[in-house]
């Protein structure tokens, strides 16, 4: 009976472990879709207001009876983002044009059945296809021409669609024009946190070198592959930004500061791949064991000190000076500095030239000024 009673009193401090741990989990998953809900609460409310007015448009203004493929057609362009919006509207508009004349004419001649409904459908996917359509226009070229077929038997009745999907892309597009500053300010807050992610990067590379430290300079690498997908939701912030600022006459006065963050993304862009290759033979030095300049955790300590200054001027521009001075005082440093004995050691202090040069044009300057800043090397050694 012992081990019996042994293994339920194991079972029950199990059972205390694991719900509270259950509880938090449930809470933090909560918060979640609730911060979730919040974040999309703008699009809900945008999607909602489209719907109704698209349709309240068609039944009351054009005079369909039942038209409801007007709202969903309002919802379906505004879910895409605002850079896609005008093409992905006339794709769906251009796609209800074909499904409805293919399917219209069909029916007028041959009916409707289980073969019509399959020719029909195959037969309007395809002209949209060889009018070289998209995914959604084909897709929506199908439908069309089965929802003709089956609900809209009657020749000629089928037109009203193409003039619903017109409206309800119209309503889309002035919704659009609402956009929220929310698209506005999402490109800085990202450009912030992609220089921050490198800066401590940079310093848990320099630890990991100064206290030769395997398990920082593995997880400084793991960082740097993964700073590839910041960047690309950077990219993606700066583009739909820019296309609010161009679609929306109310955000336009912001056009300037938001093509500012746009154009960050080239030069960011070389900043994290150089910064990644740096990173990495870091850790290779590290794992090897190779002996490296006592100065190059320092240098990485600048170098990560001027990256986080160029962060905090997308929001205070007087730092922009102070990340100016860091970088270039750091570029001529490397100019004066002894080259360096192993392959690891050379890479390294060219890598750390080579990201100066970056994170100078992140600052504004231009590109053949910033390689004035990091001078030619009396050895030779120059990457840029």
């Amino acid at each position: 009976m012992d081990p019996v009673r042994l293994t339920l009193d194991q079972l029950r401090e199990l059972r205390d472990d694991i719900a509270p741990q259950a509880a938090r989990r449930s809470r933090a998953s909560v918060r979640r879709r609730v911060d979730r809900w919040r974040d999309r609460g703008f699009f809900i409310a945008q999607c909602a207001l489209a719907a109704g007015m698209a349709w309240a448009l068609a039944r009351y203004v054009v005079g369909h009876p039942q038209p409801f493929f007007a709202p969903v057609a309002a919802m379906v362009c505004l879910g895409f983002s605002f850079g896609q919006r005008l093409r992905r509207v006339a794709e769906v508009m251009v796609g209800v044009a074909v499904g409805v004349g293919v399917g219209d004419l069909f029916v007028r001649f041959f009916g409707t059945g289980v073969p019509q409904i399959v020719f029909v459908v195959a037969l309007a996917m395809s002209v949209a296809v060889l009018l070289g359509a998209g995914t959604l226009m084909t897709t929506q070229a199908g439908v069309q021409a089965a929802i003709v077929t089956t609900l809209l038997p009657n020749p000629g009745a089928g037109f009203s669609r193409w003039i619903d999907a017109a409206l309800g892309g119209v309503v889309a597009l002035a919704a659009a024009t609402i956009a929220p500053a929310a698209a506005i300010r999402r490109p800085r807050q990202q450009a912030s946190e992609v220089l921050n992610e490198l800066s401590e990067i940079l310093l848990e590379t320099a630890d990991g070198l100064r206290n030769n430290d395997e398990k920082a300079v593995t997880d400084a690498l793991r960082r740097a592959r993964a700073s590839e997908s910041m960047l690309d939701d950077l990219r993606s912030a700066a583009d739909e930004g820019v296309a609010v600022v161009r679609m929306s006459p109310f955000r336009r006065r912001h056009r300037v500061r938001v093509q500012e963050i746009a154009d960050l993304v080239v030069p960011a862009d070389r900043a994290i791949r150089n910064i990644r290759v740096l990173v990495r033979r870091c850790a290779v030095s590290v794992w090897r064991d190779e002996q490296m300049p006592a100065e190059y955790p320092m240098l990485l300590d600048r170098l990560a000190d001027g990256t986080r200054l160029i962060a905090e001027s997308l929001f205070e521009p007087a730092a922009d000076v102070a990340a100016h001075r860091v970088l270039g005082e750091l570029g001529r440093r490397t100019a004066e500095m002894p080259l360096p004995v192993g392959l690891s050691a050379v890479v390294v202090l060219g890598q750390i030239r080579s990201t100066v040069v970056d994170l100078l044009e992140l600052t504004g300057t231009s590109y053949d000024d910033a390689r004035k800043l990091v001078p030619l090397r009396l050895d030779g050694l120059d990457e840029k």
